[in-house]
């Protein structure tokens, strides 16, 4: 992990096309703004952790059809 120490309006680069910029400080909450391309995604990390966890959740029960699915198929094409 990099840590750094950065001041109101100083920035962060990651890679070539996302830039952190320090906004505003009021205390202990720090104000962050995040410049990214368009299709670059950025969450909160409580947020992204609920998106994975529907992610996983929606490809469990996926692939409970799809086994429901071949099941179905191979006793089909057992009674023929």
């Amino acid at each position: 992990m990099l840590i750094l120490t950065r001041k109101l309006g100083e920035v962060v680069a990651v890679g070539d096309d996302i830039k952190i910029v320090i906004v505003d400080i009021k205390g202990k909450h720090v104000r962050i703004g995040v410049e990214a391309p368009r299709q670059t995604k950025i969450y909160r990390e409580e947020l992204y952790q609920i998106i994975r966890e529907q992610n996983q959740e929606s490809t469990q029960s996926h692939s409970i059809q799809i086994d429901d699915i071949l099941s179905k198929y191979k006793n089909k094409i057992e009674k023929t």
